[in-house]
């Protein structure tokens, strides 16, 4: 599932394309057709992420809502839309580019009291000028659920996903299954700060880096990383392979279902 810096881009990106143009919106696929109408005909004025929710605000107060979930996918082009291929949601076309949607877990139609009941039931995002890291604190520090699993709620914390959570957790040295309520307020400040840095790094590149300059294949004489998502790291997708730090094999585990991984020196 993407992470929020994911969506992010494509809030940008889509502001961009079509802020401020009339755009005519369609579902080729037939599983969005009345919320299709609503919109089409009218000027889409701005857009925004909130965690791993992407929100496109149309005139007359229509949010669009969707949530790519696991296997959402969204293609844009200039000029004239192709002819639509598999299960287009979303097609959404203005004088000068198109866009397509595939795959969503959610595309609907908001009020803005259905869009502000969205963003209630999320905790802050760090990628978001607005944020509140101290209702994620609050929750946080109550709780006797590991850390790992309060980061990934995104109820606790909109927008990070496995990566972003486990290398945040490696490089503030805090094991992963360390109750929440043993987290100091200046281990969440440290934590918080390091969430807002990394994420609003990948932003602006499109992937995830987490290793500093000291760790970096060229500084270590070590070959760069190869896997599909990109990006150098320390723990995440390395399990038995030796901590850049401290040489110690990365572990693996699972917590809430999902693959977990530490470094059993670094992080206690």
């Amino acid at each position: 599932m993407p992470e929020g810096h994911t969506i992010h881009r494509l809030a940008a990106r889509h502001a961009e394309l079509f802020a401020g143009d009339k755009v005519l919106v369609a579902s080729p696929q037939g599983r969005f057709t009345e919320g299709a109408a609503l919109l089409s005909g009218t000027v889409l004025e701005h857009t925004e992420a909130y965690g791993k929710h992407l929100l496109h605000h149309y005139a007359g107060e229509l949010i669009l809502h969707v949530h790519l979930g696991l296997y959402g996918k969204v293609t844009d082009g200039d000029g004239e839309p192709p002819e639509p291929v598999g299960q287009v949601r979303l097609r959404l076309v203005s004088d000068r580019h198109w866009l397509d949607l595939r795959g969503p877990t959610a595309c609907e139609v908001f009020t803005p009291p259905e869009a502000a009941a969205l963003r209630a039931r999320l905790g802050p995002d760090p990628l978001r000028a607005d944020a509140d890291p101290e209702r994620a604190y609050a929750r946080i520090v109550r709780s006797a659920t590991p850390l790992a699993a309060l980061l990934l709620d995104q109820s606790v914390v909109a927008g990070t996903g496995l990566i972003f959570v486990t290398e945040a957790l490696f490089r503030a040295g805090l094991s992963p299954t360390r109750p929440g309520r043993k987290l100091t307020r200046a281990g969440w400040d440290t934590l918080w700060a390091d969430l807002v840095e990394l994420m609003t790094l990948a932003v602006g590149t499109g992937r995830i880096d987490t290793v500093r300059p000291a760790h970096l294949p060229e500084a270590m004489g070590r070959p760069a990383r190869v896997d599909r998502h990109g990006g150098e790291v320390y723990v995440y997708r390395r399990a038995g392979q030796p901590c850049h730090v401290c040489d110690i094999p990365v572990s693996r585990g699972t917590i809430t279902g999902r693959n977990l991984y530490w470094c059993p020196g670094c992080q206690v």
